[in-house]
């Protein structure tokens, strides 16, 4: 089967060892906004929480688009550039996100404590603005190298960046504890957004993805994939889970991809793309 080019493509799966998926994507073409969260909770609460994560950045988003459009030429922006409105913009959108799903978890029993990890890249004017809660991850393909462009929230990231100071024994004693995260949407009331601005370069490519990814695959694995199949999205997120779920598959799995050469056009961006999205 012949596929065609993708801008962007994405593929969720709920692993081998889970019975159901707490990971939910999103994307709305109009803006350049993606966006993966992960889960967590009992009683299929984690999928709730990722779900409004989603639903709530992407409302927003479309809200304060059309208030811009209504305001025109007469709004004022005071001292924020273009840049800055963009990444207060995604910031806001995903503190409201942590607002509702706090309150959704106190007014309901069965979800209370309820809470979603938040990866979201914008792009707009060929800049790149990131923002991250939690331990999902952005990734950037660049001149055939791969780097973590986010800082997982979670205590084992915490000790990593103190690895100088232990001995081997207790930096594998401290991995068990990977997965407990030390931030999160819907903990509380509020939440302390990561934020990161970078200009788009010919080439790039971002990765966004939930830790069923990159808990089962190390780094090279990922770039292998990558530079194997980016011409092909679509193929390329389905290489990623199966090879995630050959390393064990103990999570549910959400990758997605976004092309920016698709996108980049004479300096700034391109009209909305044509999105690619699957899920099983």
């Amino acid at each position: 089967m012949t596929r065609r080019p993708s801008r962007e493509a994405a593929l969720t799966d709920v692993g081998r060892i889970r019975d159901h998926n707490e990971d939910n994507m999103g994307v709305l073409l109009s803006e350049n906004l993606y966006i993966v969260a992960d889960g967590m909770g009992g009683h299929a609460a984690g999928e709730v929480a990722s779900q409004i994560a989603v639903d709530a950045v992407i409302d927003f988003f479309k809200l304060s688009k059309a208030k811009e459009e209504d305001e025109g030429a007469d709004a004022d922006g005071g001292d924020c550039d273009d840049s800055c409105r963009e990444r207060t913009r995604l910031e806001t959108a995903i503190e409201l996100a942590n607002l509702k799903i706090y309150e959704e978890g106190a007014q309901q029993a069965n979800q209370r404590g309820m809470g979603t990890t938040v990866v979201a890249l914008h792009l707009h004017d060929s800049i790149a603005h990131l923002a991250h809660v939690g331990d999902s991850r952005i990734y950037r393909l660049r001149a055939g190298e791969l780097e973590q462009v986010t800082t997982d929230h979670s205590w084992f990231a915490e000790v990593m960046a103190n690895a100088k100071d232990l001995d081997p024994e207790m930096i594998a004693h401290a991995e068990r504890y990977k997965n407990v995260i030390t931030r999160a949407l819907g903990m509380s009331e509020t939440v302390e957004v990561d934020l990161r601005d970078e200009k788009i370069e010919p080439g790039d490519l971002y990765l966004l993805c939930s830790d069923g990814l990159h808990d089962m695959l190390p780094d090279e694995t990922i770039l292998r994939l990558l530079c194997e199949h980016r011409t092909d999205l679509p193929l390329c997120c389905e290489r990623l889970i199966e090879a995630a779920n050959e390393a064990g598959g103990m999570d549910n799995i959400t990758v997605l991809l976004v092309d920016t050469d698709a996108i980049l056009e004479k300096g700034g961006l391109a009209d909305a793309p044509t999105v690619a999205a699957e899920e099983e």
